[in-house]
């Protein structure tokens, strides 16, 4: 596809990298001539000097021939305005980044009165990637699909476990539940598993479980059930009012601590069932006063990454909430990874996952396209809509599937179904895919190339 990205700040500079490696035809619009000679000399694509607002700069990047613009700069403003000229002048897909709270109750009015395809708000995206996670205590990643009513968890198989030296055929019997186990990691491998697959203690596994069944699947593999009631955020920035928010409405008591005394006062009269501490977050009698060593979970969201890194240490030592610590800086990740600090968030890192999302959903050729994409470690699951097609109707054991894919779930009308070899697909559905074949664009990749399947 034909892209332009206006901006490129941290968010433009990772999706530049992304959508250069997806094979993308890239254009970059920016007023710094500095970031666009460093871009150009890394990746393989074309720069224009100059405006997003202005309609000849986006001309001379090729807006009129091109298929989507992105337009992330620092300022909400012209990424509207570069998205509705972008949309007047060609008619491409558009995707702006905004970032002020006051917009986001009008997103959608925004989205569908400006013929824009999707409005991203960071901190909010990033706000709920943390409360899923915050609902599901014993989890490593949520992955959601079907707008919310499918979730993919990321456990750790504990010592101890049930789970430990199980075959995967023996989970359900044996644990008498009804999950599904879908991806294994291993020492760096990720396997789809066979029936006799071993699992193993630390073993990442990716699982759809029932809800009404999940605590007690934890429970007998012995991961903690008990819900996390209490949240401490270090950090009044837009991240912690949204995730305020959201944890606030899920009946989650929130305590954010914030060191300015203005920032403060416009936090309580815009949460005014949290509680907000006037206060220096890396002070460690403040911590301990504020019951640090009591709180069930603990986000360090200051602006500085030094910070949030010492902070979530401290709180890893001294009480077992569950830890997440905001991070920027993709430079030394290799060292920050090995650190004991929970979860580590990265904004911009969600905000261009959410972008790449899109732009492989918009290259599907059959119609069953991808709905929903999450990359996993060494793998991808997907969401393809169902479209007519000749295998429709046909029970799932006969399909010429490939091995290194598994359907984990089918979607039809609300409805959630864990496939069995005798059920079918039909058109409308929405299936939820699981492969260590990356690339995958459309339903027809999952087949066998002899099947009728494109070969990559």
């Amino acid at each position: 596809m034909r892209i332009i990205i206006v901006g490129c700040g941290k968010v433009g500079s990772e999706l530049a990298g992304q959508l250069s490696a997806a094979g993308h035809d890239l254009t970059l619009v920016d007023l710094s001539e500095r970031r666009l000679d460093e871009l150009s000399n890394t990746y393989d694509l074309a720069t224009v000097k100059g405006s997003g607002t202005s309609y000849h700069v986006l001309r001379e990047a090729g807006v009129q021939d091109t298929d989507l613009l992105i337009a992330v700069t620092t300022h909400d403003e012209i990424n509207l305005l570069s998205c509705l000229i972008a949309r007047k002048a060609s008619g491409c897909h558009a995707i702006a980044r905004v970032r002020d709270p006051e917009y986001v109750s009008d997103l959608g009015f925004i989205r569908d009165e400006l013929g824009i395809s999707m409005v991203i708000n960071p901190e909010l995206s990033t706000a709920r990637v943390v409360s899923r996670l915050i609902r599901f205590p014993s989890a490593i990643r949520v992955s959601t699909f079907a707008r919310g009513r499918i979730e993919l968890l990321d456990l750790k198989i504990p010592h101890e476990s049930r789970l430990d030296g199980m075959a995967v055929c023996e989970v359900n019997p044996l644990l008498r539940t009804d999950v599904l186990l879908c991806m294994v990691r291993r020492d760096g491998q990720t396997y789809i598993p066979k029936g006799d697959f071993i699992l193993r203690e630390n073993d990442n596994i990716t699982v759809i479980i029932p809800p009404h069944e999940q605590s007690e699947f934890f429970e007998k593999v012995g991961l903690p059930v008990k819900r996390i009631s209490s949240a401490m955020l270090v950090g009044g920035g837009k991240i912690s009012y949204f995730l305020a928010k959201i944890l606030l409405n899920s009946g989650i008591s929130v305590k954010i601590i914030e060191n300015k005394l203005e920032r403060c006062e416009a936090l309580s009269e815009m949460l005014p069932h949290a509680t907000i501490i006037y206060g220096d977050g890396t002070d460690r009698n403040l911590l301990d006063e504020e019951g640090l060593a009591t709180c069930e979970a603990f986000a360090a969201l200051t602006g500085m990454d030094e910070e949030n890194i010492l902070l979530a240490l401290h709180a890893g030592r001294h009480s077992r909430a569950k830890l997440f610590t905001k991070v920027n800086r993709v430079n030394f990740e290799e060292v920050i990874a090995s650190m004991p600090i929970g979860k580590v968030i990265r904004p911009k890192q969600t905000t261009a996952e959410l972008i790449s999302q899109y732009t492989r959903a918009m290259q599907n050729s059959m119609g069953s396209n991808v709905e929903t994409l999450h990359q996993l470690d060494g793998a991808e699951a997907l969401e393809f809509r169902v479209a007519a097609h000749h295998l429709t109707g046909v029970p799932l054991q006969y399909m010429p599937i490939r091995p290194d894919v598994l359907l984990c779930c089918i979607n039809r009308r609300g409805k959630r179904i864990i496939p069995r070899g005798h059920d079918v697909l039909h058109e409308g559905d929405t299936v939820i895919v699981v492969s260590t074949f990356e690339g995958m664009n459309d339903l027809q990749d999952i087949f066998l190339p002899t099947a009728g399947g494109r070969e990559k």
